[in-house]
């Protein structure tokens, strides 16, 4: 009896601390049919419904169509929302995050998202996914739904993954694993200078020209001997770098190189086409400098954080706004990104895009930047990113324009035909604090 009495006492104490540290569970899978009804369709791929029939059953879309054309039996389906005067859009896709593999930033003991070592293809980002991260319930607050887990660090610094955002665990959340490796492109840093302003003698191991010819190098040496392994179907002793690397050379994997100077824009798109691999450029904050030859050379763009300070003196202040509006009039296939070790910056991702829209981009060339662009950019075209039979039924309603801040209210969401639960430990805090203040 002491013994219960005492783990009764555990249990009272521990739960006030439970209800806030716990994440929502999960959803089963979808039960019944679902329509959706009234909603202003943004399909995702340039093409709005504005009085919509949207229906999905088994996780999958079975029904996108203007619900003024067609008749529709209600029996049909177990649940109905009524959407009149709201907004649909397929979720919305996160690339090259850290979701779920950093939770503080400030708290080592929280971050998962890089190795020791400069050569690291084959440490997967998958494995270290944490779906409890209470950042994960905030971004699906306002429409991201699926994400590209990357890591970062070093030279190379492992294989990415795309997951959905509401999963037990990192087996259940996994979309594609591995769906390509992670280059950090090197950087050549300007000469330093000390005291009043003269120039800095260096040693020719110092000269920054000279570290960044010797850090190509480097990586042309790991690349070479990376395509030699893979050009041997069944070595005798396997290399796990190499292993890691296989995908590459016969493009069933996808180098994403991360730089934003212009001149090194264009050396690692030459690089990569030595190799004959599938090249995205993230980062590009310079993209726009060369976007003609980003096009001529097909190399798509996950653009970095455009709310953000230009990046040379001489560069205009809304020059970052403006380009996404020049990508798009190249004919570059792009997609916004929220660059960074600061998870929870992606839940501003559709906030970049209703920007963008303020600085030349059109409307729903900012939605296709937010869906089907990441779709294509991530190779997972063929089953979401947009609304369409047959994809997968991840969506979200919106009572407003979900581009903007000031009208996004996200009121349900669904991830393969589940609805989500949507509450977030922003939402329990300020329920919180409202009934304190109430009194």
């Amino acid at each position: 009896m002491k013994n219960l009495i005492g783990f009764r006492l555990i249990i009272c104490l521990l739960a006030p601390v439970s209800v806030f540290a716990q994440n929502p569970v999960p959803a089963p899978a979808q039960k019944g049919a679902i329509l959706v009804m009234g909603a202003v369709a943004h399909i995702g791929n340039g093409q709005v419904i504005q009085n919509s029939a949207i229906a999905f059953e088994n996780g999958k879309l079975t029904l996108v169509a203007d619900a003024t054309t067609i008749r529709l039996d209600r029996t049909k389906y177990a649940k109905i929302y009524d959407a009149s005067g709201k907004h649909v859009y397929p979720g919305f896709i996160a690339p090259d995050t850290r979701l779920g593999l950093i939770e503080i930033d400030a708290v080592r003991a929280t971050q998962d998202f890089a190795e020791t070592g400069a050569f690291n293809p084959n440490a997967r980002s998958i494995v270290a996914y944490n779906t409890d991260s209470q950042v994960l319930p905030t971004v699906r607050s306002n429409g991201v739904l699926m994400a590209q887990i990357s890591p970062i660090g070093g030279a190379i610094s492992g294989t990415s993954s795309i997951v959905q955002l509401d999963a037990w665990n990192w087996e259940d959340a996994a979309y594609r694993t591995d769906d390509g490796v992670q280059l950090n492109w090197p950087v050549q840093r300007p000469r330093g200078i000390t005291g009043f302003g003269a120039p800095r003698s260096e040693t020719p191991e110092q000269d920054p020209a000279a570290q960044y010819d010797k850090e190509v190098q480097d990586l042309r040496k790991f690349f070479n001997e990376a395509r030699a392994y893979s050009q041997q179907p069944a070595p005798d002793i396997k290399n796990p770098r190499f292993e890691a690397m296989r995908g590459l050379f016969d493009k069933k994997q996808t180098l994403f190189v991360r730089t934003n100077n212009a001149k090194a824009i264009e050396e690692s798109v030459l690089f990569a086409e030595q190799y004959g691999l599938r090249m995205v450029l993230i980062g590009g904050n310079d993209a726009w400098l060369v976007a003609d030859f980003l096009k001529a050379h097909d190399i798509p763009v996950l653009l970095n954080s455009t709310q953000r300070l230009p990046g040379r003196e001489d560069e205009a202040v809304d020059q970052p706004f403006k380009s996404p509006a020049v990508l798009q009039e190249k004919g570059v296939l792009f997609a916004f990104a929220e660059e960074g070790e600061w998870a929870s910056k992606q839940r501003n991702l559709p906030f970049e895009a209703g920007q963008a829209v303020g600085f030349g981009l059109a409307k729903e060339a900012a939605v296709s930047a937010l869906t089907l662009n990441t779709a294509k950019i991530l190779q997972i075209d063929n089953t979401c990113g947009s609304l369409e039979t047959g994809k997968d039924a991840t969506l979200f309603i919106s009572e407003g324009d979900a581009l903007d801040m000031r009208t996004c209210q996200v009121t349900a969401a669904f991830i393969q035909g589940r609805e989500i639960n949507l509450d977030n430990k922003h939402k329990q805090l300020y329920r919180r604090f409202e009934e304190k203040y109430k009194q």
